[in-house]
């Protein structure tokens, strides 16, 4: 019986990773709507499990999480200039991103998983620069709505 709880609990938690999506996220110095220093995607829906793959597609960017913005228990990240980066979802919540040299010129991101929007005060009170703040603001706006 005990064999069979453990082989059990093992088939379930082997599962979880398999409806893991990776989610794929370019640093980019324009996008197509002509905005420059962007992210791909910057409100950026996951799940536990998900993988957020930062795509170093232009050069002179990084993608890193914000000191105090990000879920309690979840692993902070920091990429390096022109490499590309994953981020392990493991926490619901939002976390910020921002490409450190274009934070201040509004290159951030907020990745919102399981639509758990409870450390959004973290998130305002943390520190981001410059019009990445103002484009903090709006997205943690922008998810508050998708929630209503």
């Amino acid at each position: 019986m005990r064999k069979l709880l453990m082989t059990a609990a093992l088939l379930i938690g082997s599962a979880v990773p398999a409806f893991a999506e990776t989610i794929e996220i370019q640093l980019l110095n324009e996008n197509e709507a002509g905005d420059r220093m962007v992210f791909s995607q910057e409100l950026i829906r996951a799940e536990v499990g998900d993988v957020i793959r930062f795509i170093a597609t232009d050069r002179s960017h990084n993608a890193q999480s914000v000191k105090d913005a990000i879920p309690e228990g979840q692993e902070a990240f920091r990429g390096r200039m022109n490499q590309d980066v994953e981020y392990i979802v493991t926490e619901t919540g939002l976390t910020a991103v921002v490409c450190q040299p274009h934070e201040s010129m509004g290159m951030v991101a907020l990745i919102v998983v399981g639509d758990d929007l409870s450390n959004a005060q973290d998130i305002l009170d943390a520190r981001i620069r410059g019009a990445g703040n103002d484009k903090i603001v709006a997205l943690i706006e922008e998810a508050r709505a998708a929630q209503s």
